[in-house]
Formats: C-alpha cells, structure tokens, sequence
C-alpha cells in the first residue's frame, strides 16, 4: 500500500480489546491515517490527560467523561463507534459473610463507588433505580477519587473516604454496605447484589435498546473540521477492525457504529446523568456529535 505523503499520526488512547486488535496489530491499515498508541495497560488512567490536558488526538472516553466535557467546552467531538460496553449489573457485590442482601436493602445504608462521575456507576444506579426500587435519596454514597474532568464537583451528598482506604477491605469490614467493586470480585465471600446478574443485564440490555455503552471514540475538535477525510477514515477502520472479530455480532453487539445504532442507549445515559447531577441539562442525542461525526455509518 503507497503512502500518501499528507499521511496523519494521531496520538491515541486505546485498550487491547478484541474488537480493536485487528486495527492495533496491523490486519485493518490505512494509506491515510497511522496510529501511535502510548502505553496505558488501563485505558481509564488516560482519561484525565486527555479531559484536562488535551493530551490526545483519538481515544476511547467514558461516555459519562464525554458528557461533562461537552459541558464544560472541552475540545473534542465524539464519534459514533463503541469501543467498550457491556452489561453492568454483575460489577455490584455484596459480603454474604453479613447476611443476604437484595438491591431494594440498599436504602438507608451506604454504597462504595470508584467515582461518583464513573460511568459503570451511572448505569447501575439508574438500572437499580428503575428496575429494583432502589432510593438513592436514601443511600449514602462513597467516593475514593475525584472526578476526571477537572471543572466537575460532586454534590455535598457524595463523601470521600480517607485515602488509605480501597473498596474491597471497606466491604470486608462492613464500612459499606454494598460496593462497584468490577468485573471480578477479590473475595469468596463476594456476591453480587443483583442474583442472576449477567441473565438481568441480558434482559435489561433486550428491552432497552440494547447493551449499555461504556466507551466511545473521540476525536480533537481541531482535526475534525481541518480533517474530515481523517476522522470518515478511522470510522472504517474501526468498524473493519470489529469486522475482523470473531465475536458474536448479533442483536446484543456492543460495539455499534453510527447514531441510531446508539441512539437508545444514549439516550438513556444522557437521562440517568441529568438525574445524577453529572451535567447541568439534558443534552439531545444529535447535540452529541457534529455535522460530520453525525453523518457517520448512516
């Protein structure tokens, strides 16, 4: 393949996910773009070098992240191909060492989270809200970092817990009462407050449009409108890379490309930020993405 001589490098953000490895091992390529991928062996540490100093030209983003930034004027446009989601209901334990818990227990006692802005944490408290009578008007929430996009406060209901503290040994010691505590749980004795939690968030996902974003690409603002002919490229390349994948691709695929694919589950993110305090009014889904980024897969 003949190099163009405009070639573009963009600095990006991009974990090693199965459906992005055709792109980052070179099977997907470009005579047009080329990728340099920093090491981050956690995506979400990068998010806020690029939030709060613009550090990236490309990248996957909280979508949550995305949000706030859009609030505040941040420099980046969002293009419409997830890059992770996935149910999230079985990232939310329990210590069974303290009795049986049932999501509705929840009101009245106390919830440990990474983030009060992390946006697994804004899907499980709206889906807990919705779905399982949890009033979050009646749960103490705890914090152990502060938010990504820097302009952000939480609201005086959210408590911070001392820095020596991590969310595992606060649940062992009953100092919460339930915690987001990830995809894999660190003790036996570890349940997850939702019984069945992958068959619910299969259900939840099958009424309501489809399985929860977590991720999405970003672009710099700058690129977009100097470059259309760059971000329309790295759209096919990241489609053609999940194309490469050998993973399902049915009706629950999470890595949709293109608005309306994303539309539903946007929407619902938008709602369960506003109702959260993340941002300050209920965007629009087509306020997401500009006249380019909108036009994307459709």
């Amino acid at each position: 393949m003949l190099t163009r001589p405009d070639k573009v490098k963009l600095h990006t953000l991009l974990g090693n996910y199965p459906n992005v490895i055709a792109l980052k091992d070179g099977r997907v390529k470009s005579d047009l773009v080329e990728f340099d991928f920093p090491d981050y062996p956690v995506p979400n540490k990068g998010f806020k070098p690029l939030v709060r100093e613009h550090k990236f030209d490309l990248g996957e983003l909280a979508i949550v992240t995305f949000l706030q930034a859009k609030s505040y004027g941040l420099p980046y446009v969002l293009i419409p191909a997830t890059v992770m989601g996935r149910g999230q209901l079985h990232t939310v334990a329990y210590n069974s060492e303290r009795g049986v818990m049932k999501p509705s227990d929840l009101n009245g006692k106390k919830f440990g989270v990474r983030s009060y802005t992390q946006t697994t944490g804004i899907w499980v408290r709206g889906i807990l809200a919705e779905t399982y009578g949890v009033d979050w008007s009646k749960v103490q929430i705890i914090t152990m970092e502060d938010p990504h996009v820097a302009q952000y406060k939480d609201p005086p209901f959210v408590q911070r817990a001392p820095e020596s503290k991590q969310l595992p040994q606060m649940l062992i010691d009953g100092e919460v009462d339930a915690a987001l505590i990830g995809d894999k749980f660190s003790d036996p004795r570890f349940k997850t407050l939702v019984p069945d939690a992958d068959v619910a968030s299969k259900k939840w996902a099958e009424t309501h449009g489809g399985i929860p974003i977590n991720h999405m690409l970003v672009a710099r603002a700058s690129i977009a409108q100097s470059r259309p002919d760059v971000i329309k490229e790295v759209f096919r390349l990241f489609r053609d890379a999940r194309q490469a994948d050998t993973a399902s691709k049915g009706a629950l695929d999470p890595y949709r490309f293109g608005v309306e694919a994303n539309r539903r589950s946007l929407e619902l993110i938008i709602d369960f930020s506003y109702r959260q305090q993340m941002i300050p009014r209920k965007f629009t889904v087509d306020e997401l993405f500009d006249d380019l980024t909108r036009s994307l897969g459709a």
